[in-house]
């Protein structure tokens, strides 16, 4: 058999698998299910792409790239035995292992665990979150099998860790990236553009904008979202590691908000947002959230404050593998996902897949899928890396996210096709309350914009991928016009793709 006739023969088989394994239980809590029973998708891939039924796989065999072939083929003999397949460790139930890191007394700061830092690879960097919450207030830690568990303090992450290099610079012992500790003034996305041309700090020269994921693996979630009509800072956190990053609030006295502290990224909007705005993403670290900027407002450039970077230009770069088992493994990050999200099972009050956050919670700790039964929901650090931001509805025809994965498409309050929110473990916390919790947009981050005649208008005010925050409880119905400066469209019943760690 030739490689062509080979290659058509596995894509023949793959077609049969597929249509197998679509009829087969998914285990998990029940709720509120109606219509089929979700299908199992399990069985072992040797099964399916041995095709020459040797035991074994060739590079020919294998259904991903000679590079994902290569780091599999352990011994190097040039064929993959069941014992190679990246299947990940056996199944286990989740029972949690979240530890509050000890300070160093001298410094005040968490010492690196220095055998996570990857260098070369894409690190999660953990949200930082360690209280724990229920649908709106703080609370003690809740054991597993119980009403909120698996939220973002129940797992321990790779510990937030950075080292100050006392000459204006900062390390991120994760990531490997090195960061401008002092953003400066604020700068128009032209003159960044002009500046770092010729930028140099600590004797380099090699300074870049960073991407939206780079700069989003500083962001913290032990941050508190300020009132936005509030001009007083005073007991606010912010969403960045203040010890080693020097940060401003906006200023109210020049006629700025006290959430005006957006930093730019390099990314821009594959789409427009708003009335046809070119569009940068950026990390608001004052509010907790990243959003879709206007390059220009009131026919000038929009300000920012920008944090070079440096090193480590790997980071944010995927490396999927399709496991043919109804999982997606990211050999760059170690987190395995699930293909299908939630809306394939039906799950859900409304059986549409569509959950609040106790329920996505839930769901995803009794889940038992690909004969794996440590699955969970991912904190947002870990949702935001599946984001692809050279992706979207209107561009595209797709969500943002790789094709690799499946996502429902939903009717949106427009009435027009559209792809959901996702819901993280992450609690987006504010002055008042624990009642929110993070979500990314994987299609369109809809908002009610008003305009000067008193009436709304929906569009996507922050641009597929932005990450905000839901209620965690309540009715749609309750928010008939969105809420907050650009009318965000609450959805509150968001959906759920689950994951679990490899490494």
């Amino acid at each position: 058999m030739n490689k062509m006739m080979q290659k058509n023969w596995i894509m023949a088989i793959a077609l049969v698998v597929t249509l197998w394994i679509s009829t087969a239980p998914v285990h998990g809590r029940d709720l509120g299910r109606t219509g089929p029973e979700p299908g199992r998708e399990q069985g072992n891939p040797m099964d399916h792409l041995d095709t020459d039924g040797d035991g074994s796989l060739s590079q020919d065999e294998f259904p991903g790239p000679d590079d994902h072939f290569l780091l599999f083929d352990k011994d190097g003999n040039g064929f993959l035995d069941s014992t190679e397949l990246p299947k990940g460790p056996p199944p286990r139930k989740n029972m949690g292992n979240r530890q509050t890191p000890q300070a160093d007394p001298g410094t005040g700061t968490i010492p690196p665990d220095t055998t996570t830092g990857q260098s070369g690879r894409y690190t999660v960097v953990d949200t930082g979150t360690l209280a724990f919450y229920n649908g709106m207030y703080e609370i003690s830690e809740p054991v597993p099998g119980e009403t909120f568990y698996g939220q973002d303090a129940s797992y321990q992450g790779n510990v937030p860790a950075y080292t100050d290099n006392g000459d204006g610079t900062v390390t991120d012992t994760n990531t490997g990236l090195m960061w401008q500790k002092n953003p400066g003034e604020k700068k128009t996305w032209d003159e960044a553009e002009s500046e770092i041309s010729s930028f140099e700090l600590a004797g380099h020269q090699d300074w870049r904008l960073p991407t939206i994921k780079e700069l989003y693996s500083l962001i913290l979630f032990s941050g508190i979202d300020p009132d936005v009509e509030d001009t007083d800072t005073q007991g606010l956190t912010p969403f960045i590691n203040t010890q080693f990053f020097d940060f401003s609030y906006g200023d109210p006295l020049a006629g700025e908000r006290i959430i005006d502290s957006q930093f730019m990224s390099a990314t821009r909007y594959v789409s427009t947002t708003m009335n046809g705005d070119e569009t940068v993403f950026g990390v608001n670290f004052a509010d907790g959230r990243i959003k879709g900027y206007p390059v220009t407002m009131h026919g000038a450039g929009k300000t920012f404050y920008v944090l070079y970077v440096r090193g480590n230009t790997e980071y944010g770069k995927n490396n999927f593998i399709d496991n043919r088992d109804g999982t997606i493994t990211d050999l760059a990050t170690g987190l395995m996902w699930m293909k299908h999200d939630s809306g394939r099972f039906n799950t859900g009050e409304t059986g549409t897949g569509a959950m609040n956050w106790e329920d996505s919670l839930a769901w995803a700790e009794d889940l038992e899928y690909a004969d794996y039964s440590d699955w969970r929901l991912p904190d947002a650090k870990e949702l935001q890396t599946i984001v692809d931001y050279t992706r979207s509805p209107a561009t595209t025809r797709s969500a943002a996210i790789d094709p690799v994965f499946t996502v429902t498409a939903i009717t949106d309050e427009g009435g027009n096709t559209n792809y959901p929110y996702f819901w993280s473990t992450t609690t987006h916390k504010n002055m008042h309350s624990g009642g929110r919790a993070v979500y990314l947009s994987f299609g369109e981050a809809l908002g009610y914009m008003q305009s000067p005649d008193g009436t709304h208008e929906l569009m996507d005010v922050h641009g597929a991928g932005a990450q905000r925050s839901d209620p965690k409880m309540g009715a749609p119905s309750d928010y008939p016009q969105g809420q907050g400066p650009q009318g965000d469209v609450i959805r509150i019943y968001n959906f759920a793709r689950c994951v679990r760690s490899i490494n």
